[in-house]
């Protein structure tokens, strides 16, 4: 398949081969992402991302010897400083919580959609913080700070009854695709509504959005 080039450029640090190898080939399919680089290696990862030049780096987050943390610290004080996401099966909010302190850019886990982990590439390289749908409470948990204000009413007041609803469910942390189903609409007519939310609460992100929901005390109405 002939590279795009305006396409992504992605380097994948990941000491399982399996693994790594198939991430690899899925990336690739993609039309808008192109891997550039490739190792299970931690050792390798500085000379190669000198080469590569990527826009953005996957990590795994236990990896031997130091884990995918230390990495990232190593790149960093080498001049790396472009988006970084951790792709990892620890759901924990302890290490969550680590690699955002590290100034990751995202947190997957690798249970999650091979097209959401797309999307949250794309999303990652555009400045949004991205995360798992699972760990979005989590990550809620971990930012969340000041409670209510008036200004934040009248932006909360400015909402269609439809994207509260869809505002609700993203305080729960819900993929677009379960909030699709769940509502009874289309996945693009989600992504529509999202996008118009954050537009009216001047939010960037879902997460942001979260936070916001979760400070105004917003739940899923039951049925």
């Amino acid at each position: 398949m002939p590279v795009n080039n305006d396409a992504i450029k992605v380097m994948l640090v990941d000491d399982h081969t399996l693994f790594r190898k198939g991430l690899a080939e899925l990336l690739d399919g993609c039309a808008a992402i192109h891997v550039v680089a490739a190792t299970g290696a931690p050792a390798d990862a500085a000379r190669l991302l000198a080469e590569a030049q990527p826009d953005v780096l996957v990590l795994d987050l236990n990896m031997p010897p130091h884990g995918g943390l230390a990495l990232l610290r190593e790149l960093q004080a080498e001049g790396w400083s472009k988006p970084t996401l951790i792709l990892t099966v620890s759901d924990a909010e302890d290490d969550l919580a680590n690699a955002m302190r590290a100034g990751v850019r995202g947190y997957l886990l690798k249970d999650m959609e091979p097209d959401d982990v797309v999307d949250a590439i794309q999303r990652a390289v555009r400045g949004e913080t991205v995360v798992a749908p699972t760990m979005t409470l989590k990550l809620v948990n971990l930012l969340q700070g000041g409670g209510k204000s008036d200004a934040r009413e009248n932006l909360l007041a400015q909402l269609t009854a439809r994207e509260r609803e869809i505002l609700e469910h993203l305080a729960q942390g819900r993929s677009n695709k379960a909030i699709a189903r769940a509502l009874e609409i289309s996945h693009d007519t989600v992504k529509l509504h999202v996008r118009h939310i954050l537009s009216k609460l001047n939010l960037t992100s879902r997460v942001e959005a979260a936070v916001f929901a979760v400070e105004q005390k917003m739940t899923p109405r039951r049925k």
